[in-house]
């Protein structure tokens, strides 16, 4: 196989995201099997990859000096380009190419991503508005990867590429680490994620009413007009609910470390990297009955319909015995052990042998 480049340009240095852990994720496991060279557009995005890793500057990818990347690419003598996103260009290249398409969450939920400048974010909205502009870029690829079988399923009955379609899972940054006892009586249930509309944390406000002796901690940062809100309605059901408004790495830790469980009532998910997270140190989730979930929580979730309380509740109650709670902790563990950056790596490179 020919070296490998990576589109490392999506990697945000500031305000790291799913598309920056999965592109150093991959790059840091890749290269320590081959040589791997990497675009950036930013020196920081150079300080978060490994010192044996190549680079090459070149042109932010919202630029319009895009339409002529792949040209200037060809003389580098690029075997196969993998890129994390789909807008990597493509026009008059002599390389493989390989586009990833993680979900298709935004084209159910269109509000654009605020860390965008407006522009970006009207484009942003203008491409989610039909499929026809996602077909044109990935169908200019070699080879399309996703994240998960849910994801490969949902671009097939959508029709999105004729290409290879390959999944290279997701996966946490996390270290394996085995509870030193059970919880089953710890009195915190955690939430990681965000407070989109979709994500139906409302719902388990309520839900924490009928569980008057636990506490819903929401570990996320969330803005003060959102945290008032959400803080009248917990005062308004009677739920006992605390706000960590952001946490660091050692702290969220401490948190999957002493809490009762994960939960999330999603009514739809990308992925769900905080239940693999939550899962690789032992804690039990408890989660919305949906594909996603299903997929990445396996038979480690306790699963309930994310608009019945008593169900939630049900699934709560079950996890409070000693025995059951221990069960589910090593069910999670081993379950989180199918999502590695290591794993992933090794889907990427069988998925490579096929255009190479």
């Amino acid at each position: 196989m020919k070296e490998i480049w990576f589109d490392g340009r999506f990697i945000n240095p500031t305000t790291p995201d799913g598309i920056t852990s999965f592109s150093i994720g991959l790059v840091s496991e890749l290269s320590r099997l081959t040589h791997v060279n990497v675009l950036i557009h930013l020196d920081a995005q150079r300080n978060l990859l490994p010192e044996n890793v190549s680079f090459l500057k070149v042109n932010d990818p919202t630029s319009i000096q895009e339409l002529t990347l792949a040209k200037r690419l060809n003389s580098e003598g690029i075997g196969v380009l993998v890129s994390p996103m789909q807008t990597t260009s493509s026009l008059g290249r002599n390389f493989k190419l390989v586009l990833t398409l993680h979900d298709l969450i935004y084209y159910r939920h269109r509000t654009p991503p605020r860390v965008f400048s407006a522009p970006v974010r009207i484009g942003w909205l203008l491409f989610h508005l039909s499929y026809f502009p996602q077909r044109l870029l990935l169908n200019r690829a070699d080879l399309v990867l996703t994240v998960s079988e849910t994801s490969r399923q949902q671009i097939l009955d959508a029709r999105l590429t004729k290409r290879l379609l390959e999944v290279v899972h997701n996966a946490s940054d996390l270290e394996i680490s085995k509870p030193a006892t059970p919880r089953h009586d710890s009195e915190y249930l955690v939430y990681m994620g965000s407070y989109s509309r979709y994500k139906n944390v409302e719902f388990l406000i309520k839900s924490m009413a009928l569980l008057p002796d636990m506490t819903l901690v929401l570990l996320s940062r969330l803005g003060d007009k959102k945290r008032l809100r959400l803080n009248k309605l917990a005062d308004s059901v009677g739920a006992k609910v605390q706000f960590e408004d952001g946490v660091t790495e050692a702290e969220y830790l401490g948190w999957l470390g002493r809490a009762f469980c994960l939960v999330s009532a999603s009514r739809d998910e990308g992925f769900g990297i905080p239940l693999v997270e939550a899962m690789s140190q032992g804690l039990p989730v408890i989660v919305s009955d949906i594909p996603i979930f299903q997929e990445v929580a396996g038979s480690a979730g306790v699963f309930f319909n994310n608009s019945k309380s008593e169900e939630f509740v049900a699934a709560v109650v079950k996890l409070s015995k000693e025995k059951t709670w221990s069960s589910h902790s090593r069910k999670a563990i081993e379950q989180s052990a199918k999502f590695s950056w290591k794993r992933s790596t090794k889907e990427l490179l069988v998925s490579l042998r096929k255009i190479a």
